[in-house]
């Protein structure tokens, strides 16, 4: 058993033959220094996995010798053996990036511990992972065949996401088992939701919180409160994305945390609106004809936001002040950034981020781009990196040090489609991959979800024989013409507007500062 070659510099090895032996007896191969000149020399010599150094050593000092061995190989991990319990050296060694500081006498199974730690944590982590999963693989089973509402969907779409990033820390052999529950999950959750979506639609007050409720149940209770609000709505931000970035920035906030349903199709068009205007679509188009945007007209389909905000301030009779801004790229946001501490005065900001959805359709239309996310894992480190690096991020370290109030959320989320469904429409179809609407549509009504009569689903009608289609699970809609070049194209990438968890069960979120909430 080969557990790895480590190098422990002492100039005190010979009392160190029992903790050799004890090491190499649990497969390790140990090489020894008695000073620091010697250790570096090693260390151009060959290659060692971890390094045990010793900090009160003749001539060159624990310290020195770490300097120079970060500038051979700046990887490796360096763990310090020390009698002195010194703060100011401890500091020093931490802040040249040690692995580990151990204070001497230590004992066998001391050292044992931090090899571990440091040579086999992800593997024993993805040992210990896989057992998990394997053992909740049945109880998540049987919670997808026996949720029978929303708020078990939910839980069981938490768990998924729970373990699809516990897995995908360890590049475990158990990824294909979760995709294949998932895709399990969301053939259940397409038929739960082609069961319940009318009744929902039909019954507003009694209905689980959805897009148009999101204003009323959400942001003016907090303005009733007397908070100073800041609603920041990401476009297209899946769950697993937001578990991701909350991460980052827990340090700095508490979260309210909870999932709740897009409305049909999710896409912005029509989810955004909707949250904006506190109406579902057919409403908008009847209410406020000027502000709502046909799929098959040319004009920006988002353009009239802050409109319909104000509507919805106007219908509830609220004379609560609000500012609304739309970033679209960095020079927005490094502006917005800039001017946001003058308007705290506003009893709610409103901020749109674009980025997540532009970086769907970069991935689709670029090859390099969809390289760089390839599947689900990729597609959250690469929205994790924007959001650290991004101006973004540096306005949530702004709302770090302010007392207002924050509610993130989104309009929808999107799937990763590769089950390619034949349909039929006529030249003034829509374009979208998870939707379809139009007079005369052909498809096999098995592998979608209908509405013949789409203003008892308030959704507009441009055309009395008009109807709308849903693709479910992975699916999307494929032509007949150029089937083999649709399919080509846009097989693998990331769509929305259908039916699925990660496009329906998206979060929203309350946040305030921890500095604020200690205040």
């Amino acid at each position: 058993m080969d557990n790895g070659i480590l190098l422990w510099v002492d100039d005190e090895v010979e009392l160190l033959k029992a903790y050799i032996i004890f090491l190499e007896k649990k497969g390790y191969e140990v090489v020894t220094a008695t000073n620091g000149r010697d250790a570096i020399d090693l260390c151009r010599e060959r290659s060692f996995d971890i390094i045990l150094l010793d900090e009160n050593m003749p001539g060159l000092s624990g310290l020195e010798t770490l300097f120079q061995i970060k500038e051979i190989n700046s990887a490796i991990p360096v763990v310090m053996v020390t009698k002195s319990e010194e703060e100011d050296i401890m500091d020093q060694a931490i802040g040249s990036k040690i692995a580990d500081y151990l204070i001497k006498p230590v004992n066998p199974n001391q050292i044992l511990l931090t090899l571990k730690k440091h040579l086999h944590k992800k593997a024993i982590a993805t040992e210990v992972t896989n057992t998990s999963y394997q053992q909740n693989f049945m109880k998540i089973g049987m919670q997808i065949n026996d949720s029978y509402s929303l708020e078990e969907w939910i839980e069981v779409y938490k768990r998924l996401v729970f373990w699809e990033l516990e897995l995908s820390e360890t590049n475990s052999e158990m990824t294909d088992m979760l995709r294949m529950q998932k895709m399990e999950a969301n053939t259940e959750f397409s038929k739960f939701i082609r069961k319940n979506y009318m009744n929902w639609i039909a019954n507003p007050d009694s209905r689980p919180l959805m897009s148009p409720d999101i204003f009323k149940r959400k942001i003016f209770p907090l303005l009733d409160n007397g908070e100073k609000v800041c609603l920041i709505v990401f476009d297209n931000l899946r769950y697993d994305q937001w578990r991701v970035i909350s991460q980052d920035l827990s340090e700095n906030f508490i979260f309210d945390e909870e999932l709740y349903l897009s409305i049909l199709p999710t896409s912005t068009q029509y989810a955004r609106n909707a949250i904006f205007a506190g109406l579902m679509p057919s409403q908008i188009a009847s209410m406020f004809p000027d502000l709502w945007v046909d799929e098959d007209e040319d004009e920006g389909k988002n353009l009239n936001e802050m409109s319909l905000v104000k509507t919805q301030f106007e219908r509830y009779r609220r004379k609560n002040t609000f500012s609304y801004s739309k970033l679209n790229n960095s020079a927005d946001s490094d502006k917005f950034v800039s001017q946001f501490k003058n308007m705290t005065n506003k009893d709610l900001n409103v901020i749109v981020i674009n980025f997540i959805d532009m970086l769907s359709h970069a991935r689709t239309e670029s090859l390099m781009v969809r390289e760089l996310s390839s599947d689900e894992n990729a597609y959250r480190s690469i929205t994790l990196s924007w959001f650290r690096h991004s101006p973004v991020g540096e306005l949530f370290n702004v709302l770090a040090h302010s007392d207002v109030k924050i509610v993130v959320t989104t309009d929808h989320g999107s799937i990763r489609v590769n089950t390619p469904v034949k349909i039929i429409g006529d030249k003034n179809t829509n374009t979208n991959l998870r939707y379809k609407l139009g007079k005369n549509l052909n498809y096999n009504t098995k592998e979608v979800f209908e509405l013949k009569e789409p203003k008892k689903a308030l959704l507009p009608s441009p055309n009395l024989s008009t109807s709308y289609v849903f693709a479910m699970n992975d699916s999307f809609f494929a032509y007949p013409n150029n089937y083999n070049y649709y399919v080509g194209y846009y097989k693998n990438t990331f769509q929305h507007g259908g039916i699925s968890m990660e496009e329906m069960l998206i979060p929203v979120v309350t946040m305030q500062s921890k500095r604020a909430k200690r205040s």
